[in-house]
């Protein structure tokens, strides 16, 4: 792995780091891109977006701290070290989710129309994030004999390496990234407000909920019933997002009847 890409003087410039910004870059490309479709000005997107990330990130790194307590506990202070990787997700999605529906009500845009034009770049970031972990050697699986098993450097032991283990990272890019092509395409013709959002929501949690099971024991850990914390969300935002598109749908044959 490479968790250090270069070096300017005594600073690391981490893989973790440039993955997290290079995906948020491109998430904020699309979305600036696609706002016009949905009547909502790109600027008032990059104002949002930018708003927010902060909130995002602060939340994603508290749950991931809490979650992890038991390696953080040897040296509180490499909590604030978010740039060797640590963050989760679903702290992000609710922190930045709180964040979104705030700025949206003070500008007067729906929030499920804007979260039509952010859901897949949210899939997009995720995507380029999880190569930055997979390169930070952090979120890995399980010991697998496959032929594609990677090693990984324990980040709380830098001298302590895996056995040849799931690449988990690298399974959540190329199903973070199929995911962005199917909401991308479900972006172009005509849709109920809401529609996207909600199908991602169904997509990631079940993307998420499967992958888990190469993570229970490695770098995941059962919470209840055999599942882990994330499996138990996720099936929270597969039952939510299941019921917008069900709604949505039944909006949609509703007008189309009428």
């Amino acid at each position: 792995m490479h968790p250090v890409l270069f070096h300017i003087g005594p600073l690391e410039v981490r893989s973790y780091g440039v993955m997290i910004v290079v995906g948020f870059a491109l998430a904020v490309w699309w979305s600036m891109r696609t706002a016009p479709r949905y009547g909502i000005d790109a600027q008032n997107v990059l104002d949002m977006v930018l708003g927010t990330a902060l909130t995002g990130v602060l939340t994603s790194r508290l749950v991931f701290v809490l979650l992890n307590w038991q390696g953080f506990a040897r040296e509180p202070l490499r909590t604030l070290y978010f740039w060797e990787g640590g963050l989760s997700f679903h702290g992000a999605v609710v922190g930045g989710g709180l964040a979104v529906a705030v700025m949206s009500r003070r500008r007067g845009i729906p929030f499920l129309q804007l979260a039509d034009v952010l859901a897949p770049g949210v899939a997009l970031a995720y995507a380029v994030g999880r190569i930055g972990c997979f390169l930070g050697g952090c979120c890995y699986g399980v010991p697998t004999n496959l032929p594609w098993a990677c090693s990984f450097q324990d980040p709380f032991n830098p001298h302590v390496h895996t056995p040849p283990s799931h690449p988990t990272q690298l399974y959540a890019s190329l199903s973070n990234l199929f995911i962005f092509a199917l909401l991308a395409r479900m972006q172009k013709p005509p849709h109920p407000v809401g529609k996207v959002f909600w199908a991602y929501l169904v997509l990631y949690g079940v993307y998420r909920f499967i992958v888990e099971f190469w993570r229970i024991g490695a770098t995941s850990s059962v919470l209840a019933l055999g599942l882990s914390d994330a499996q138990w969300v996720s099936v929270v935002m597969v039952l939510l997002g299941g019921a917008g598109w069900a709604r949505a749908r039944f909006v949609e044959g509703v007008s189309q009847s009428s």
